[in-house]
């Protein structure tokens, strides 16, 4: 296949993955609402889960995003240096949002800071965003394509704890952002917390935990206990589908973390909102796809 041939390929199927994402929830969302659906008992809260399954069933039919808001365009890339289009990735997936804003059709999300332009493509400076994870000597991409929302992931928090704080303060933080702002974010959430060495470095592992499929632990057998224990306190609060109560405030909590400076425990929380419009997809060598989020799909 030809270079230029290649990269058409390409884009093709990011623009038709970007578009499908934007309409079809993940398996392990939508398999988690049914759950928190199935264990819910208040007549309000069962009323709104229902409602959210028809809405995804009328967005699947009639051939439109979930959500009226389909957010900035957020990758997470994690490439080899062999692979053979790794040095026309960024424009291809910059060109995969504009085709994809037509086809889909998505929001136009993207304005110029200070000028207060819309594009009216979905594209600006700095955006789509694509995070960048190089795997020296592979040849296959595997790329995560996310949805970021106005009222949900993108008035994220982060800060640098003193290290007295420790991770009770850790703690108080997430809490403190969840009874205060989670209310907004269209509950049943998703909470990513990443714990770092600056607010930079937790940001990005924040966002970057709410790419993990839903059921998956962090691997450190105390960071997985921190994520049980404030799945149960968050749910606690109640703050049930929509924030109008109900059992269930989070469809799980994921934290991703680094090694840090011992004088400083950076700290931020990222929200999904139960539309979480997650995909993943894995190129090879040879271009051929494989998508991992949702099953039985053929772009």
């Amino acid at each position: 296949m030809q270079n230029a041939q290649a990269v058409r390929h390409m884009t093709d199927i990011m623009a038709k993955f970007i578009a499908y994402s934007g309409k079809v929830l993940p398996d392990d969302v939508y398999k988690k609402l049914q759950e928190l659906r199935r264990e819910e008992t208040g007549e309000l809260a069962t009323a709104i889960y229902d409602t959210m399954f028809e809405n995804q069933a009328l967005a699947k039919k009639l051939d439109r995003p979930c959500c009226q808001d389909t957010g900035v365009l957020q990758f997470f890339v994690k490439c080899g240096t062999h692979f053979p289009l790794i040095g026309e990735l960024e424009a291809l997936l910059r060109q995969a949002v504009i085709e994809a804003t037509v086809s889909a059709p998505l929001r136009h999300n993207s304005v110029e800071t200070f000028d207060e332009y819309n594009t009216g493509k979905n594209v600006g400076k700095g955006t789509p965003t694509v995070f960048w994870e190089i795997v020296p000597g592979g040849d296959s991409c595997e790329i995560d394509t996310y949805m970021a929302g106005g009222g949900c992931t993108l008035p994220g928090k982060a800060m640098v704890l003193m290290p007295g704080a420790g991770y009770e303060g850790v703690t108080q933080f997430v809490m403190d952002i969840m009874t205060s702002y989670g209310l907004n974010a269209c509950p049943p959430l998703l909470v990513g917390v990443g714990v770092a060495t600056s607010v930079e470095t937790a940001a990005l592992l924040s966002k970057k935990a709410l790419m993990r499929p839903l059921g998956q632990h962090n691997p450190n057998p105390r960071a997985a206990s921190m994520e049980k224990l404030l799945e149960d306190g968050i749910n606690s609060i109640g703050l049930g589908p929509q924030g109008m109560t109900g059992k269930a405030s989070v469809m799980g909590v994921h934290i991703e973390n680094t090694a840090r400076h011992p004088s400083a425990i950076g700290v931020a929380v990222s929200i999904g909102c139960w539309s979480h419009r997650r995909g993943h997809i894995i190129f090879d060598k040879d271009l051929n796809y494989t998508i991992t989020s949702h099953k039985e799909v053929t772009l």
